[in-house]
């Protein structure tokens, strides 16, 4: 099985069907989130500019996601080739399935520290995703089924429930995101 291109940023001539998904869904939710495609005369990659404004509890997030029709059976991981420079480094990959798209469902979230101003690929075992829901783990609710995903997305956390808080203004420049086997 080879690996399989979900988004490759260097080539996708557009960002239709990405949209923000901030914390301003909430009434105190004060974060932006901004998704374009970095366009030069000698490269083009996806930027998630953020600016994170989390309440004083950590509570906070700010993303773009994109609906999806994904069968990631036979795949074990998600590669991404990224860099982060800014605030914060610490992002999270979010997934969704069987169309369970909004609330009540559980989101299935992986966290990771991008690559500090160099570009390197990341590593998330698709078993490392589990189900939260507010930014809080669900021990009880299904695991991900990777046959069905139905929404993928980009986001910086403010930490509600981690030991560190993060705040501020950061970007995260991603070229591509692959399964591999």
């Amino acid at each position: 099985m080879e690996e399989f291109v979900l988004f490759d940023f260097t080539k996708l001539p557009n960002l239709h069907g990405w949209s923000e998904m901030s914390d301003v869904v909430r009434e105190v939710g004060m974060s932006k989130a901004v998704l374009v495609l970095q366009k030069t005369q000698r490269f083009q990659r996806g930027v998630l500019f953020t600016m994170l404004n989390p309440q004083p509890n950590g509570a906070g997030f700010a993303g773009f996601r994109t609906d999806t029709e994904l069968d990631l059976s036979d795949y074990n991981t998600l590669r991404l080739h990224c860099r982060g420079q800014g605030e914060n480094y610490g992002y999270k990959v979010v997934l969704r399935h069987k169309n369970e798209n909004t609330e009540p469902f559980p989101s299935y979230e992986q966290m990771f520290q991008a690559p500090n101003r160099k570009f390197e690929t990341v590593d998330l075992p698709l078993a490392g995703f589990e189900p939260y829901y507010r930014g809080k783990k669900q021990n009880q609710s299904a695991p991900l089924d990777k046959s069905q995903i139905t929404n993928f997305e980009f986001q910086i956390y403010g930490g509600v429930y981690l030991p560190v808080k993060q705040a501020g203004t950061s970007s995260l420049e991603i070229d591509w995101v692959k399964a591999v086997p």
